[in-house]
């Protein structure tokens, strides 16, 4: 949900891996993660690189059966989770370990402070 962020990893991304960027291996999207990106769904795994303050559903919506999520989840106890979703589409959830990441956050709570 930053376009600066979004554009200057675009610019990184040409500059090193221009092909990447030309076969649409590799895409650049702004928006808000906590959301996902249902444009390309479903996806096969999904790694979640910030705090969600509960279970992402909406994320695990976009999820492969069978498929893999792997994120961390909390606010002050935070525990990376596995989500592993069947071929028919049930869901399991296992606590790996406890972590300690930033907050998966709209753009509001992004600039305050």
């Amino acid at each position: 949900h930053i376009p600066e962020l979004a554009d200057q990893s675009l610019v990184d991304l040409r500059a090193h891996y221009p092909q990447w960027v030309d076969s649409k291996r590799i895409e650049i999207v702004t928006g808000d993660g906590r959301k996902g990106y249902s444009g390309r769904a479903p996806y096969d795994c999904i790694h979640v690189g910030a705090a969600a303050p509960s279970k992402p559903t909406e994320l695990l919506a976009q999820l492969k059966a069978p498929g893999r999520m792997f994120v961390p989840v909390g606010t002050n106890n935070q525990y990376i989770v596995v989500y592993e979703k069947d071929s028919n589409g049930s869901v399991t959830e296992e606590r790996v370990m406890g972590v300690r990441y930033v907050p998966l956050t709209d753009a509001a709570m992004q600039f305050m402070g």
